[in-house]
């Protein structure tokens, strides 16, 4: 029976992770393409590390179990702050938006901030 939960988990894991992958080269631009990549692919590879979980539960693994929920916890926390600090160097490097794009609130929550100061 936990066989079938882990093939479940472990399924819904890549089809996360090929929606993701197909979001990377569907987007049109970085701030999108990180969307898809930090949640697609996070959520992804947590269903694949839950069902890593589940299956070392059922054989009696609990060093496995304990360095899975390890993983599953570093990769929640890790994955957005490095998407946010990726879309933040874009910005600030004048990568522009998709020309479609409605509203830069980035910008918008930083005008009349004054840059920072020159080191000369």
């Amino acid at each position: 029976m936990s066989n079938i939960f882990v093939i479940i988990l472990v399924s819904i894991g890549l089809a996360f992770e090929l929606i993701g992958c197909i979001g990377l080269i569907r987007m049109p631009n970085v701030y999108n393409r990180l969307q898809a990549a930090t949640k697609c692919v996070t959520i992804g590879t947590c269903f694949i590390l839950v069902g890593l979980c589940v299956f070392a539960a059922a054989n009696s693994n609990i060093s496995l179990v304990l360095k899975t929920i390890v993983c599953i916890i570093f990769i929640l926390l890790t994955a957005p702050t490095a998407a946010h600090a990726i879309a933040r160097a874009a910005h600030k490097s004048g990568i522009p938006l998709w020309k479609r794009s409605e509203v830069d609130k980035y910008e918008i929550d930083h005008e009349g901030e004054d840059p920072l100061p020159d080191d000369s």
